[in-house]
């Protein structure tokens, strides 16, 4: 029974919604916010091909600035774009393009896109599409090329280690289907896993057992209003729906089906990550099969060469003569064929589309060593049946060579699982289903019942028991527990829950039952966005793996040249008698003697473990940063962060713990303290700023003695504090960098520092300026008030430093990393701060957007900066950075502008970040010295370079053996980063003086 289609109307599958966005487009849609376009001005994207480091993009950038006509252009490096606004009365887009294509690069003007396609109306989309056959970074070059090539497709990105390709394309040009048909038209084993469109659902089907089940069940699909087109495959059955989620949801398309059937059809969401997982597994069972099938034909051809010989009767059956061969000939024949051209056919396959593409890969190689060892021994066995003269047969050379090579790849599939397996952990977080609980109108609850959790809606009420999964983000209604987040966040700490507190899918409820309301389901979910982000990461190339790409496209052809010489030097040797004739072997000539050298030249060469030794190593060590709360962004950051020279810390929130509190209240007038704290709290009402929220919370406790105002994470917000005892204000306004002011009963009231009265022109005293001289002194912030542009008083603020601090800076310093402190605040409070943790390097009284000219001044002299803030005042400073990370993002994992997310906010975690880093490209150059000796020495071995002296002779099927592991010791090699633990607070200095 063929899979089945709905021959219904399928429109653009939900594209365009913000958090569908590709992260990897964000750096220029945060870049467009910062330039108003005017009406004489036009703003266009480009995409470039070339680009391969910084230098490229810088020479792109200063390309188009020469462009008369050119306002401004951004070029970003990672995601192959350029952002140019220029006039359009000077120059045209064309101009733009021939600009970059004269710098040496392709370009191509994109599609333009209004603000409307930006904020919902995009019609991209991403799909992932498993990739099956790919065998070397070649195939992979190949696969990109192809799709590239296809109209409508934008972007495409292709992972060897995880057999997955990354499409952007418009589904109103091109559709997933007919990706797959390019791919499989290219000879690879092609199909779609999934895309970014929330208007899509997998189902698994149970209770379709005919063909006239199968027709009812596309019945009631085409009569359920919204339901755009599916698919099903009675083979998997697996159900494929598209739909329109403003007509109907997942759910009720479910249990409308269920229900509509009494039950006989049941449906449950398939997890794409599941299937997978599914596949892979298929692929290493295929090749397992693969290897077995060969191994029980090539062991008679062992016993026929090397037991049978020794076993009088059964070597006379070999001998007996059928035809013009030996019985025993007949017998090696055919096995060998079976292995070598139905066993062996994938090589071929795979080795002619290669070819058909203009590409060459491992199993050319193989292919063409088995073929000629094949071919040898057939034409030997013709030309003896003619003239009598028997040569010696290799045909278990081309048998062993494919067994060892299958067994190779058998490993090399296990071996490259394991490296996914960070993400099937997350994968497994999410809980299998959900408990809802149904409420009627007046909120009463009348039943609860379990659904699949990919079912669940935002607004559902969910109720988790001890013990259990969470199976969304939400917030908790009813109940109080505590969460164990570790899984999620990195914090070792159970935390403690109670209602309007916020809960994260996949997390552990430890004690009482819980009832939470989702907020986020699907990919919106933190659980998710990580195991986006580390798609996306694992995705990614790292800048040192075009050096393997490079190699990959010329090492074939290099080895197949080689594979001549050898062969051409030791005939030509042979007949012009420069070695003994006894070197040959038995009944052996000086082709076959040069041909066995030749083959194993041929064979032993492997582009593969090359093509390994990079992606293997990113996507297990991106991994291992996800379990360890380190999110990396992709494998050019990682590979940057082993680089850092300076390590810049924003102060507030990140060196100190951002709890801060009033410790000192002084009043410099004839002014009552509670009159003052009043004027000042009502002032710092409207303020956003850490520092009001904490004189509000003085304030409070002062005058009402609320303990509750002083509790760390207040939920007392600044519409609490809006009752009775505040005043009234009026023209309420924040200065950046220097505080608030506004009207209090028609006098003004200034809460800020120094700057902020010196330029209103308030003055002074010599005593307020030793009162906070003194607050400054001892690490202190201080806040002077002026109410009638009269000074009235001063509060001194403090920041604890978080207790990690000092031994993190010392830490850094060992690992020969220079830390600087970059902050706002006032030089001595800076100072005193910097002094306390040990740093030496200080930028006080920066203001927020100057943050990045810090960064940029370290910049200059070519040095690696990374900078350490909160993720969201400090993005301009994180954006500048070469390596931008983002501590304690907590929930808030799509920073933007940070290469790292560390989401525990714990400062131990930069040196885990930088650590990892290290320890991830050592073992990459390690990979790359070992795949490159490999072959440097093998390469000569094979083509006998030793023989004259040490008579040291691989046969082509130990080559082959050879060849076979160089692939899966690299990605085991890679698998060792699995076993890399943080360095503890503890020992860390230990460890980095060892």
């Amino acid at each position: 029974m063929a899979p089945s289609t709905g021959d219904l109307q399928l429109t653009s599958p939900g594209a365009g919604k913000d958090s569908d966005e590709l992260e990897d487009v964000r750096l220029l849609d945060s870049y467009e916010k910062h330039y108003i376009e005017h009406d004489e001005t036009k703003r266009i994207q480009v995409r470039i091909t070339g680009m391969t480091c910084a230098a490229c993009s810088n020479s792109v950038e200063t390309a188009l600035r020469s462009v008369k006509g050119v306002t401004e252009a951004s070029v970003a490096l990672l995601q192959n774009k350029a952002d140019v606004i220029f006039n359009p009365s000077l120059i045209k887009d064309d101009d733009i393009k021939n600009a970059i294509e004269d710098a040496g690069f392709e370009a191509e003007i994109l599609p333009e896109s209004g603000p409307a396609d930006r904020g919902g109306g995009a019609a991209m989309v991403v799909g992932q599409f498993m990739i099956g056959g790919m065998t070397c970074a070649a195939c992979v070059n190949s696969v990109e090329g192809i799709l590239r090539r296809l109209n409508g497709v934008k972007r495409v990105v292709v992972a060897l280690a995880t057999s997955l390709g990354e499409v952007e394309y418009d589904p109103n040009v091109i559709s997933k289907d007919d990706i797959v048909a390019a791919i499989e038209d290219a000879g690879f084993e092609g199909s779609f896993v999934q895309s970014n469109g929330q208007d899509q659902v997998m189902l698994g089907v149970g209770g379709v057992y005919s063909l006239g089940d199968a027709q009812v069940l596309e019945g009631m699909l085409s009569g359920t209003k919204g339901v755009r087109q599916f698919r099903f495959d009675p083979v998997l059955n697996e159900l494929d729906v598209a739909y329109d989620p403003e007509v109907i949801s997942s759910r009720s398309l479910v249990d409308g089906i269920q229900l509509g059937s009494n039950g006989k059809f049941r449906l449950h969401v398939r997890n794409p990550y599941a299937r997978m997982a599914s596949k892979d597994g298929s692929e290493t069972s295929n090749m397992f099969r693969l290897f077995i099938s060969s191994l029980v034909l090539s062991v008679p051809l062992f016993f026929i060469g090397v037991i049978c010989p020794h076993i009088p009767f059964v070597y006379s059956l070999l001998l007996w003569r059928c035809g013009p061969f030996l019985m025993g000939d007949w017998l090696k024949w055919a096995l060998v064929s079976v292995i070598q051209f139905v066993i062996g056919k994938r090589f071929y396959i795979a080795a002619g589309r290669a070819l058909r593409n203009g590409s060459t890969n491992m199993d050319v190689l193989v292919a063409l060593g088995t073929t000629a060892s094949y071919v040898y021994s057939v034409c030997a066995l013709l030309y003896g049946a003619l003239t009598g003269f028997w040569s010696p047969t290799y045909f278990e050379t081309s048998a062993m060579l494919i067994t060892f090579v299958l067994l190779g790849k058998y490993l090399e599939c296990l071996a490259k699982g394991k490296t996914s397996d960070a993400i099937k952990k997350l994968v497994e977080l999410t809980p299998a289903t959900a408990l809802l609980v149904v409420k009627d109108k007046g909120g009463r609850t009348i039943e609860e019942r379990e659904i699949d959790s990919l079912l669940v809606q935002p607004g559902d009420t969910l109720k988790v028991l001890p013990g259990t999964k969470i199976p969304a983000d939400g917030i908790v209604t009813w109940g109080s527990s505590y969460v164990n987040e570790s899984m999620v966040t990195g914090e070792s700490t159970p935390v403690s829950k109670e209602v309007n507190a916020s809960v994260i899918g996949g997390t552990i409820n430890m004690h009482g039952a819980l009832h939470i309301q989702a907020t986020k389901v699907g990919s919106d979910t933190v659980l998710s966005q990580i195991i986006s982000l580390v798609e996306t990461a694992q995705m990614s190339k790292a800048p040192i793996q075009k050096f393997a790409d490079y190699v990959a496209s010329i090492f074939v052809p290099t080895v197949v040249i080689l594979s001549l010489l050898t062969l051409l030097c030791w005939y030509i040797a042979g007949v012009l008698g420069a070695y003994p004739e006894k070197w040959l072997p038995e009944n052996g000539n000086h082709f076959v003697f040069a041909l066995m050298f030749s083959i194993s030249v041929v064979v032993i060469a492997c582009p593969c473990a090359l093509g390994l030794a990079t992606p293997t190593a990113v996507m297990v060590a991106t991994g291992v940063g996800a379990n360890n709360g380190v999110l990396i962004k992709g494998g050019d950051s990682l590979e940057r962060a082993q680089k850092v020279k300076y390590v810049i810390f924003d102060k507030t929130g990140t060196l100190t713990q951002g709890k801060s509190t009033v410790t000192a209240a002084r009043v410099f007038t004839g002014m009552d303290r509670g009159e003052f704290l009043t004027l000042v709290a009502s002032a710092e009402a409207s303020s956003e700023h850490p520092l009001g929220k904490a004189i509000l919370q003085y304030a409070r406790h002062f005058l009402f003695f609320d303990e509750s105002s002083l509790a760390s994470g207040t939920k007392n917000d600044a519409a609490v504090f809006k009752s009775g005892w505040l005043y009234d204000v009026s023209e309420f306004s924040a200065l950046p960098g220097r505080g608030v002011q506004c009207f209090i009963d028609g006098k003004r009231i200034l809460v800020g520092n120094r700057k902020l009265l010196e330029e209103n022109g308030i003055d002074i005293s010599t005593e307020v300026e030793n009162f906070v001289v003194e607050l400054e002194e001892s690490a202190k912030t201080g806040i002077l008030v002026a109410y009638d542009d009269v000074l009235t008083g001063v509060l001194g603020i403090a920041d604890p430093l978080k207790r990690e601090a000092s031994v993190v800076i010392e830490g850094l310093r060992k690992m020969g990393v220079i830390p600087v402190m970059v902050t706002g605040d006032n030089w001595r409070t800076a100072r005193a701060v910097a002094k306390e943790v040990g740093i030496e390097d200080v930028r006080a009284e920066v203001m927020p957007a100057g943050k990045a000219d810090v960064v940029r001044s370290f910049q200059k002299d070519g040095s690696i900066v990374a900078m350490v803030g909160d993720g969201i005042n400090d993005s301009p400073a994180l954006a500048a950075a070469d390596v931008g990370m983002a501590i304690g993002a907590g929930t808030d994992v799509a920073i933007e502008a940070a290469n790292y997310v560390l989401m525990r906010d714990n400062l131990e975690d930069v040196i885990t970040a930088i650590d990892l880093s290290k320890k991830t490209f050592f073992r990459i150059r390690l990979n790359y010295v070992f795949a490159m000796a490999y072959n440097v020495v093998a390469i000569p071995i094979a083509a006998g370079v030793f023989f004259p002296s040490l008579r040291i002779q691989l046969p082509p099927w130990l080559a082959g053996a050879c060849m076979a592991m160089s692939s899966v010791s690299v990605v085991c090699s890679s698998l060792l980063l699995r076993r890399y633990t943080r360095p503890k607070l503890t020992t860390i200095l230990e460890i980095l003086v060892n």
